[in-house]
């Protein structure tokens, strides 16, 4: 792998425009089990629901065997086949509203690489600025992380445990349709949600695995459901052990002494932790 020559595409830029429409929204919210939302124009959605826009359009023959794009263009080449969003940090500095005309501006901030216990791995971090009528609304550093294919006899990590100090917890039982559902919202091809033959014989994952954004959407509807007037300023994740259909999960947060921040976290079935995150409220 020339990590020199994939930090070529540091500054790499390009810009997209949608617009805010009820239909996602609705949809999502029946998909997290919600009762029908007020979707009028100029209603606020909610943090991390922009994830519902700026969908990638991909045609079919563009794709590659995992249900992505094809390696080049925006994104750097890397040569390793298995691909996660591992984690990211947001910045929510005004609400986007159902009816908004958004930009959408991305830029390449960082390439790296590493050998780990797996093998080699690739990083690449992507700036995201979501853009409204009346100016930024939402800045995003999203992480991708690339790894060799799994041996089929390889070990699974050591689990770390997840805290059991929980102020508030949600249990989520995860199964192929939730799964299809979250995939169908977002556009998203990867093979590794709805494909169990793909999964498990080409990428050696014991089933189906749960998306990094929908578990990162749960936590942050935990502290909407718990704290229904606070303001979310920034909110930070990342993924910790993947978790796998159909693992129950419990989704978990505490507030903080001062009550300005929120601890969360997503624990499996066998106490282990699959998710960890923060959220900074006004």
């Amino acid at each position: 792998m020339d990590v020199v020559k994939l930090k070529e595409w540091i500054g790499r830029t390009t810009e997209s425009h949608d617009e805010i429409t009820a239909y996602p929204v609705k949809a999502l919210a029946a998909t997290l089990d919600y009762e029908n939302p007020v979707t009028v124009r100029g209603t606020a959605i909610a943090p991390l629901w922009h994830w519902l826009y700026f969908l990638p359009l991909h045609r079919q023959s563009e794709l590659g065997a995992d249900g992505h794009a094809s390696r080049g263009g925006f994104l750097p080449p890397v040569p390793l086949p298995r691909r996660m969003w591992a984690g990211g940090r947001l910045w929510f500095h005004q609400p986007l509203r159902v009816g908004d005309a958004v930009s959408k501006v991305s830029r390449i901030l960082d390439v790296s690489a590493k050998t780990g216990r797996t093998g080699s791995l690739a990083f690449v971090t992507v700036e995201h600025k979501y853009s409204g009528p009346d100016g930024l609304a939402v800045t995003e550093e999203h992480d991708i992380v690339y790894r060799e294919n799994a041996s089929p006899n390889a070990p699974a990590p050591e689990p770390v445990p997840a805290p059991t100090d929980e102020e508030w917890v949600q249990e989520v039982a995860t199964d192929p349709v939730l799964l299809f559902r979250f995939s169908a919202l977002t556009f998203n091809g990867h093979r590794i949600h709805y494909d169990k033959q793909y999964v498990t014989a080409v990428e050696h994952y014991p089933d189906l695995i749960v998306h990094g954004p929908l578990q990162a959407m749960l936590l942050m509807e935990l502290v909407r459901n718990n704290l229904p007037d606070a303001v979310v300023r920034s909110f930070s994740f990342r993924g910790v052990r993947p978790t796998f259909v159909p693992q129950r999960i419990y989704v978990c947060g505490k507030r903080s002494a001062d009550g300005k921040s929120v601890e969360l976290w997503i624990r499996h079935e066998d106490g282990a932790l699959a998710m960890s995150a923060s959220a900074e409220l006004n």
